[in-house]
């Protein structure tokens, strides 16, 4: 199998080609809201075929594929942006403080919740729990962002780190949006919420008698946590 960037892409395209089932691509286009044209291929099965792929190329062993990760986020099929989400799953361990710029840029371009919200806690959160002075240096800033799918990370990058969640920077991130009327906002604080009452309830109770947040925020937030007996 081709050693380059563009080998490695052109064959991605020929398997996903051999692959796609224009009826199933419909309802999947549907389902989000027509934002982007689908190949028709569902997860399963892209897994599978992007697997054998990874493990018959030699992709993997290579330093992060800036190139490789940016020509499939430019491809128009939604199923290319997976692939690229794939691949940097598959090779977390060697992001780098610097791969934050390239997250950044997948994060603010064909966004939409399928993709945000696996790079901000799968590998934003890689990223900045290894390295803390991305919290100064971009979350803070995203988090009062314009754009609503770098706060949506902003609030989301902690959301598996359980016991090492910063609590302080949890809240400090709802407070500046709690206000914020964008329902991909609302159900961010929500989920970070409830993902985080698994491992300090009180707490997670505690930001929502105190902070005022929308009604869908904390119907999210309090999913997990039990109702006081009176």
């Amino acid at each position: 199998m081709g050693g380059t960037n563009l080998d490695w892409v052109n064959e991605i395209e020929t398997i996903f080609s051999r692959n796609r089932n224009k009826k199933m691509a419909i309802p999947m286009e549907e389902y989000m809201r027509n934002q982007f044209p689908y190949l028709g291929i569902k997860t399963p099965a892209r897994k599978k075929l992007l697997k054998d792929f990874f493990q018959a190329s030699t992709i993997l062993q290579k330093p992060l594929q800036h190139e490789f990760v940016l020509a499939l986020w430019e491809k128009e099929e939604r199923e290319y942006q997976y692939a690229a989400l794939f691949y940097l799953e598959k090779i977390k361990k060697k992001l780098e403080i610097s791969s934050i710029e390239l997250l950044e840029t997948l994060v603010t371009t064909k966004s939409w919740w399928d993709t945000v919200d696996t790079i901000a806690p799968k590998l934003v959160g890689h990223i900045a729990i290894r390295n803390p002075e991305v919290i100064t240096s971009k979350m803070d800033h995203w988090a009062i962002s314009n754009n609503i799918w770098l706060r949506r990370s902003a609030l989301l990058f902690q959301l598996k780190y359980k016991e090492q969640t910063n609590e302080e920077l949890l809240l400090q991130y709802i407070k500046q949006n709690a206000a914020e009327q964008e329902f991909f906002i609302r159900k961010a604080i929500g989920w970070a919420l409830r993902e985080y009452s698994k491992t300090n309830p009180q707490y997670v109770k505690k930001i929502m008698e105190t902070v005022p947040l929308s009604s869908l925020s904390i119907r999210e937030g309090s999913k997990y946590i039990k109702k006081d007996k009176g």
